[in-house]
């Protein structure tokens, strides 16, 4: 299971918890003192550490102010990376690590790592505290001269006394014993004390994280549901306001006449009036309204133009139904996906919450722009972005679409670099979900732009080409 963006617990009906427990943190304290050495640590998610021990067992330590919490699931890769002088000590510190003891210092609010990193060449110690403090929650790494080396929140003399910054001294927290709180000693309460072997308290771990899973999925599904309802009412109400083709060819033929008209009776207008009146070919008495601050022999030619741009418009409006309703029918399927997704971070490649700086300078003018892993995914909403997509494209850029399908081009700037598996895997599947809203077993071929030969409008022929098969399951749609 994958993770996407946290969402405060607040917003769910479930008993908020401040701070651990200090069983659970003694308990976890315990079961962690099981492994020897620190495979990777990382941040997946802006308050969340991922630490992996022993090569195999990932646990998580979601750091955030008023919830903090551990839980365990399988590893989980970022929606992105995360280059901060906190996180690459992080890892040149922890990954690799050989972890001598993980404690609970005085009873207190706190779990303490005593690390050996891998990168010393002498007999180095490092300590990584995560504090589970309230508003004050941080993540704090430390020489064994108690000196803050980095923290994941800097906090400053004006917010507290305890000043947390690279190369000052770490000061005590403000005592509390934290209460010998029975609830968690009962199993029935979910509670992690209660756990006496390792395996029972991975467990209890793991069914926080599958509650934690279905609150954020739920909250997330509803969210990203009404953002992109927004935009299939949208181009609903754009195709209802189009013009019928018959009522403008009908406009055209009555601008025509109107110019007839005029260019009958120039000599009868005079350069101040403002209407003509006049009767048409057939007999009848018209009133024609003269278009302002005009020459009078130039005023025929403004409604023969205006007859020439509604003809026009009759005999191309079908492209811009089809436009309209291509977009609003790539949105249906993404909103179908939505309710397909079983993890949030499925969701947040489908309904990108709203980048940093740059990537919100950043627009398309033609087509979908998504991110994954930080590589830019570029998605046509119809033939004609497809075909945008396809000439705009490097030579090294990756290229797919499904196969026996028409539906969206995905292309992926590469930038000359080798694609992750991960983010061919995660471009595929949003592939199939931007083409289709049928479930079923789908192909998805893709080859190098380079090897991609556009034969007529975005219809197209490759080669060398690989493929990556995608599930796409079925679900219920909540109406």
């Amino acid at each position: 299971m994958l993770l996407g963006r946290y969402i405060h617990p607040a917003r769910y009906n479930t008993q908020r918890n401040k701070t651990m427990k200090l069983h659970e943190l003694q308990a976890i304290a315990k079961r962690l003192n099981d492994f020897s050495f620190i495979s990777r640590a990382r941040r997946i998610e802006d308050n969340t550490i991922e630490l992996v021990f022993d090569k195999h067992d990932s646990y998580f330590f979601n750091m955030t102010r008023g919830h903090s919490f551990v839980y365990k699931a399988p590893s989980q890769r970022p929606l992105q990376g995360y280059s901060a002088p906190f996180d690459t000590l992080l890892h040149t510190l922890l990954s690799g690590s050989k972890l001598l003891r993980v404690e609970v210092p005085d009873d207190d609010r706190i779990l303490r790592f005593t690390i050996a990193p891998k990168s010393s060449y002498k007999d180095k110690i490092v300590y990584l505290q995560l504090e589970f403090t309230g508003k004050n929650t941080n993540a704090i790494l430390i020489d064994d001269n108690e000196v803050i080396i980095e923290a994941l929140r800097h906090i400053d003399s004006d917010s507290s006394f305890r000043v947390i910054r690279p190369g000052m001294e770490l000061l005590d927290i403000p005592r509390r014993v934290l209460s010998h709180d029975n609830t968690f000693n009962n199993p029935a309460n979910n509670g992690v004390a209660g756990a006496q072997h390792p395996a029972s308290i991975d467990l209890l771990l793991e069914e926080k994280y599958q509650q934690i899973q279905a609150q954020r999925l739920k909250a997330l599904k509803k969210q990203k549901r009404s953002t992109i309802a927004k935009k299939i009412k949208k181009f609903a109400q754009l195709l209802n306001t189009l013009p019928n083709k018959e009522k403008l060819a009908h406009q055209a033929e009555e601008f025509k006449n109107t110019g007839n008209l005029i260019l009958s009776n120039l000599y009868q207008i005079r350069p101040y009036d403002t209407t003509l009146k006049t009767y048409d070919f057939e007999g009848n008495e018209r009133m024609i309204p003269l278009p302002k601050n005009m020459k009078v022999n130039r005023m025929p030619d403004y409604y023969f133009n205006l007859s020439k741009r509604a003809k026009a418009k009759a005999k191309n409006i079908h492209i811009e139904q089809e436009n309209l309703s291509s977009k609003k029918a790539f949105y249906e399927n993404i909103h179908y996906a939505i309710e397909q997704a079983k993890a949030p971070y499925e969701l947040e490649l489908l309904v990108p919450k709203r980048g940093r700086s740059s990537r919100k300078k950043e627009k398309m003018r033609e087509g979908e722009l998504f991110w994954i892993e930080d590589y830019k995914v570029m998605v046509g909403r119809n033939a004609k972005e497809n075909q945008a997509l396809l000439k705009a494209a490097k030579s090294n850029d990756i290229w797919m679409h499904t196969r026996d399908i028409p539906g969206s081009h995905v292309i992926i700037r590469t930038d000359k670099q080798n694609l992750p598996q991960s983010v061919l895997e995660a471009a595929a599947k949003l592939c199939v979900d931007f083409s289709t809203d049928q479930p079923g077993n789908y192909l998805v071929d893709y080859t190098k732009r380079k090897f991609v030969k556009i034969q007529e409008g975005s219809s197209v022929e490759y080669d060398k080409y690989q493929t990556i098969g995608v599930l796409k399951e079925g679900v219920e749609i909540r109406i």
